[in-house]
């Protein structure tokens, strides 16, 4: 059966788009099983806020194991593991490569 272009309705929006013949050659190509649920534009706002919710990290504060200088890290410090700041932490990791 030759694809066709279908007409769709947004879950987020409930405007109709169109799903077009490339669209659903590149979804069986990937092996994708679901045609999409939302709009191009609903997709695109949804993996916008995915991206900057993601991009959120706690930092933690920390002494540098090395300098002594104060440091945020993006992980809990544990008092039994060195902590280094950005300048070290280069210099060692520079070093574990090297040898």
């Amino acid at each position: 059966m030759a694809l066709q272009d279908r007409t769709l309705t947004c879950r987020d929006c409930g405007s109709e788009f169109i799903f077009t013949v490339g669209e659903q050659e590149f979804y069986a190509q990937k092996g994708f099983e679901h045609e999409p649920a939302r709009c191009p534009n609903c997709r695109q706002a949804r993996k916008r806020d995915r991206s900057a919710a993601s991009g959120e990290r706690t930092m933690y504060d920390a002494i540098c194991s090395q300098c002594g200088v104060a440091t945020q890290v993006p992980f809990s410090p544990r008092p039994d593991k060195p902590v280094y700041c950005q300048d070290c932490y280069k210099s060692v990791a520079g070093r574990r490569t090297r040898a």
